[in-house]
């Protein structure tokens, strides 16, 4: 059975009555079905329950007036469904690690947290494009081999990297058979997760799995993946759409995992499913390290 057209119709009726006392119950009517039915799709295919998506679209919702307008907090907290300014300080600091006012102070339009409304073309995104649940897995010490490259997530620039990798992949040697390439995230020692945001210029190596870094040219960069547990989400289709979800796993699934992430560093591999930047069967996993 399709749910996209309930799912949408929910979505529509929590966008339109955002700053309203939203009930769960008139969402499930508004989309044709009952509360338990309508829930259990959300969370199968969104990742995340009718619920918790009202409570963070209020928050983003919040946290970009406390950016853009001079409104009270309390004003704002009551709009957000919030009983005070307190009930809303603790939850926006539960997301955002920051109080609301220093959060306005800080002007940083954060990367966590900012959850986007689920427009028709990210719902669609969400539903075929991404596992919205990740795999757990424990992998093995990967060596690459590869170049580096400057970009930021409103301006990913992997076409371009990835083109200049596989022009100069005949020069490293030791590649292993099988040809797995990574694209391996290097966020700036000064960034956080809570600090990132679309703007922040971060470096991405794009490279080669390889047995040894004996005999490598000085142009290529040596990166070591240590072994350990990750969280796997699959991306389908262009890598255009790629950013949106990264913005899943930072804005729904971190909020949500009880699983801790690690501090190592996330990467995707490209293997035999990657058939070009824009292509539409295209698949790319995500590694996001957790302990």
């Amino acid at each position: 059975m399709d749910y996209r057209k309930s799912l949408e119709q929910a979505v529509i009726y929590i966008e339109a009555n955002l700053r309203e006392d939203i009930r769960v119950e008139e969402v499930a009517k508004a989309a044709g079905y009952s509360y338990y039915h309508l829930n259990r799709q959300f969370y199968s295919l969104l990742g995340e329950t009718i619920g918790s998506y009202i409570k963070k679209r209020r928050l983003a919702d919040g946290a970009k007036r406390l950016l853009y307008t001079d409104e009270r907090i309390i004003d704002i907290a009551i709009d957000s469904g919030f009983e005070s300014s307190e009930a809303f300080s603790r939850a926006f600091k539960a997301v955002y690690r920051v109080s609301p006012q220093l959060y306005r102070i800080n002007r940083l339009d954060a990367y966590v947290g900012a959850k986007e409304r689920l427009d028709q073309g990210l719902l669609q995104h969400l539903i075929a494009n991404v596992t919205v649940h990740p795999k757990i897995v424990t992998m093995p010490e990967i060596k690459v081999a590869g170049i580096r490259g400057e970009t930021t997530l409103s301006d990913i620039k992997l076409r371009d990297l990835w083109k200049n990798a596989n022009s100069m992949r005949r020069h490293i040697p030791n590649l292993v058979k099988g040809g797995r390439g990574f694209g391996i995230c290097e966020a700036c020692n000064e960034n956080t997760l809570y600090t990132m945001n679309d703007f922040v210029l971060f470096t991405e190596v794009a490279g080669f799995e390889v047995d040894s870094f004996e005999d490598l040219p000085s142009q290529f960069v040596k990166k070591v993946l240590p072994a350990g547990k990750c969280a796997v989400f699959t991306h389908r289709g262009s890598l255009r759409m790629l950013p949106q979800t990264f913005e899943y796993i930072w804005g729904t699934w971190f909020l949500e995992t009880e699983e801790e992430l690690d501090f190592r560093e996330d990467f995707e591999l490209y293997d035999n499913r990657f058939l070009g930047y824009d292509h539409p069967d295209s698949e790319v996993d995500l590694y996001i390290p957790i302990r």
